[in-house]
């Protein structure tokens, strides 16, 4: 590694599993939880597209984040697994900056897409009869068009940066992805403007959208303990569970990794936080949301029929 060309302008991604036994069984681990990853989002998708009954405000928002957690996972494993399997550990100066850009844009959209879904959630819950108008087709599409060009902007404004900084030290990054913080610890100059730049999109982009979350599911929960239907309650409680349950996946480690000073974090507990929003959530979630939601395996049971019955 100290050898290694200090002119030339790509970088080392260390990686994250270690060179032995127990780095192949985990990098096995992995390559699992892309595949199941990649199948269990791409047949969310399908099946709102497929199926008219999950032709609505919720599941389209759903498949909004099944398309970001596509994004995560296929812009990260298969440069981790090609790394690790030819032993080929460098990535060139753009495309870290590709990398770095589509992971931003994703962590910065998906912040703002959660809250949207809490809002729809809120608003079918605690005003059913206003829904129609609250969440019209033109208020649903323009969240989800809002989150991506806002969480677009955002990481343009920190790739330029990084991009644009000289490094004169080691090539070599400790992480399995072009983390931008990790990548500006091989700066030449003081990053502290940029770090204070994290601080405050970690704040806009994250921890606000998370309060607002906490706060909109507390006046749901008051609002489903007051009706008078049981089997609502139940149908509202499983809708709530399940998304607070992906939302707490996300936000966590991404809050508790980016808002922390550089001086209390460590590269090795930076990558296994990070772990969980760009490999765990994107399996997790689509899971979460099938086997808990009735309307998602109803759909299930009659996409299948329907492709029974044509093979018949």
């Amino acid at each position: 590694m100290e050898n290694f060309n200090q002119t030339s302008t790509d970088f080392i991604l260390l990686g994250l599993f270690p060179p032995s036994r127990i780095g192949l069984l985990l990098f096995i681990l992995i390559v699992l939880i892309f595949l199941v990853a990649l199948f269990g989002n791409l047949s969310m998708i399908l099946l709102i597209l497929l199926d008219i009954h999950l032709h609505k405000p919720m599941y389209f928002l759903l498949s909004q984040l099944s398309l970001m957690d596509l994004t995560y996972i296929c812009t990260i494993v298969p440069k981790m697994a090609s790394n690790f399997l030819f032993g080929n550990k460098f990535i060139s100066f753009i495309g870290c900056g590709v990398q770095s850009f589509f992971f931003s844009t994703i962590a910065g959209t998906e912040g703002l897409l959660l809250i949207s879904m809490a809002y729809d959630r809120y608003v079918a819950i605690c005003f059913p009869l206003h829904y129609p108008i609250r969440i019209s087709r033109r208020v649903y599409v323009s969240m989800i068009m809002g989150s991506w060009i806002m969480g677009s902007i955002n990481s343009c404004a920190h790739i330029t940066y990084a991009l644009h900084i000289p490094y004169c030290r080691s090539r070599a990054i400790n992480h399995y992805f072009c983390d931008v913080p990790a990548t500006l610890t091989l700066a030449c100059m003081d990053t502290w403007v940029y770090e204070y730049t994290v601080f405050v999109s970690t704040t806009l982009f994250l921890l606000l959208p998370f309060i607002g979350i906490a706060c909109s599911y507390g006046r749901v929960l008051l609002a489903v303990y007051r009706m008078n239907s049981a089997e609502g309650k139940k149908k509202a409680y499983s809708t709530c569970s399940t998304h607070l349950t992906v939302v707490t996946f996300y936000y966590a480690p991404f809050v508790y990794t980016y808002l922390r000073p550089r001086s209390l974090r460590s590269p090795t507990e930076d990558k296994a936080l990070a772990v969980f929003y760009t490999i765990l959530t994107p399996m997790l979630n689509p899971i979460i949301y099938s086997l808990r939601n009735k309307e998602v395996m109803g759909a299930l049971r009659r996409v299948m029929q329907r492709i029974y019955s044509m093979q018949l």
